[in-house]
């Protein structure tokens, strides 16, 4: 229970300081804001990674729990409760981000109240930008955390966590990056809107991009160290 546990505060404290993040600097208003955004979710994997790391692998992302179920790392059972937990996290921390900027009495921020995802060139583009975003981010997680990276996997937290900078980097200007859909889940609930309706895509694309680069790892993984 104690990993299902760190699974939730991981994913709440990213969402919460990711997408509070977002909200307090209006993100994508300008390129300061969209890099700031970017550094936050990168420093928040990192911190939690170094947190939690060693109770329950610090995953805080269904489609990374995913892939280490497709890879053989963990059993079904783990992969269904570790993605329970990180969406009762997200969950958490959207709602308490809501009720933060709702008693705020700051209309700018209230407008962008939690920081969600919506699909800004359409459905088609939002998808493929996920899919693809989030494959290339697994992967780094499943290679940087590989036994057969040897001593390399003792800055694991640290690959992801810049990783997820180039990723949101890239993706903000096209769906707000999700690549993770409890952190979609929780800010798309108390959102509404697009956010709600394009909620599929965030849910869909990051679990097929794990998939995928479960695939892709089993390829090019090597036998031996």
């Amino acid at each position: 229970m104690k990993k299902y546990l760190a699974e939730m505060v991981g994913t709440f404290v990213l969402t919460f300081l990711g997408c509070g993040t977002a909200v307090a600097l209006g993100c994508g208003s300008d390129t300061a804001s969209i890099v700031g955004t970017a550094i936050a979710f990168g420093l928040s994997v990192v911190a939690m990674a170094y947190t939690i790391g060693g109770i329950s692998g610090c995953h805080i992302n269904p489609a990374i729990t995913l892939g280490c179920y497709l890879t053989g790392r963990m059993n079904a059972k783990d992969c269904g409760m570790y993605m329970i937990f990180q969406v009762i996290g997200a969950v958490i921390a959207a709602a308490l981000l809501a009720l933060i900027v709702s008693t705020a009495g700051d209309a700018a921020v209230i407008t962008t109240s939690t920081g969600a995802n919506a699909c800004t060139y359409g459905v088609t583009n939002g998808l493929v930008v996920e899919i693809v975003l989030t494959a290339l981010f697994v992967l780094v997680v499943l290679g940087a955390t590989s036994k057969t990276n040897g001593a390399t996997n003792n800055f694991a937290g640290l690959a992801i966590g810049l990783s997820l900078i180039l990723i949101h980097l890239v993706g903000i200007h096209f769906t707000g990056t999700s690549v993770n859909p409890a952190r979609s889940i929780g800010p798309a609930l108390f959102e509404g809107g697009q956010a709600l309706s394009d909620l599929w895509v965030f849910i869909v694309g990051p679990l097929v991009g794990g998939a995928c680069a479960a695939g892709i790892w089993k390829m090019i993984h090597p036998d031996k160290q």
